[in-house]
């Protein structure tokens, strides 16, 4: 078995074990494909120095653990921003849809006070929580790819979680982790620490994945506060702030839908 999550293959990439979710290990966790869209958007050259600002990601169908064709296609291309459009296929059936857009950078310095205040601290603050380790759904997956550290919540407790995170399998073989991948794979966690219902009865799936980045993200270790809101018509809201080591750096949303096992 390969040691990443994905592996190219000519002009798309097989997904291995380690990018299968949850709820059946033939199809992938949704932190897999929205990372991969992440990075062939930043594979996509750009008319002077850019980053990404945001990512939308439409989990349009379940996506096989299998071999996925990739196409971008440029929206917009400017000086200050570019949009770019992220298709992934399966046997030529579009999977997910991403859109993903990227803004000038600029050394454009701040009134005292107009920066983002405040953070989660740091990753070495926290112990290693054995329980929460054995807790964890068991077998090759993707939350195989991560050290975990909790402060609470996580996928046995009901209620908010906050928890630090650091991806220690690439996403693509032979190819360093970029700091937008690390937070679009983290970000797609959310509802999973965060649930406001026991797993074994209920599952919670999100049809996309909505990720702001004030700045780009540092380090290896990302931190996610997150939150789930459910209504009363099957559907809910999964919503985190990002963090890491120097401070809270962005934010991400996800579209629920709940049903019964």
């Amino acid at each position: 078995m390969t040691d990443a999550i994905f592996v190219r293959d000519g002009a798309g990439f097989v997904a291995s074990r380690y990018a299968a979710g949850p709820w059946h290990p033939d199809l992938q966790h949704g932190g897999a494909p929205s990372a991969l869209v992440a990075w062939a958007a930043e594979q996509v050259p750009t008319a002077g120095p850019m980053r990404v600002a945001r990512v939308t990601v439409e989990l349009l169908r379940p996506v096989p653990v299998d071999r996925l064709e990739v196409e971008t296609e440029v929206i917009r291309d400017g000086r200050k921003i570019q949009l770019v459009q992220v298709r992934l296929l399966h046997a030529g059936k579009e999977v997910t849809r991403g859109i993903v857009l990227r803004v000038r950078i600029a050394d454009e310095p701040l009134p005292r006070g107009a920066g983002i205040a405040g953070g989660p601290g740091s990753p070495e603050d926290v112990a290693p929580d054995t329980q929460f380790q054995r807790d964890l759904p068991p077998g090759v997956n993707f939350g195989a790819n991560f050290d975990m550290r909790r402060i609470r919540g996580g996928f046995g407790q009901l209620g908010p979680g906050k928890m630090w995170f650091r991806q220690h399998r690439a996403l693509i073989a032979g190819e360093p982790q970029t700091p937008v991948t690390r937070a679009m794979a983290v970000a797609d966690f959310s509802n999973g620490i965060a649930p406001m219902l026991p797993f074994d009865a209920w599952t919670f799936l999100n049809a996309d994945l909505t990720v702001s980045l004030a700045r780009a993200p540092e380090g290896e270790w990302i931190f996610s506060d997150a939150e789930t809101w459910l209504g009363e018509d099957g559907a809910g809201l999964a919503m985190t702030r990002l963090g890491d080591s120097r401070g809270w750096f962005g934010s991400a949303v996800q579209s629920l839908l709940i049903e019964r096992r």
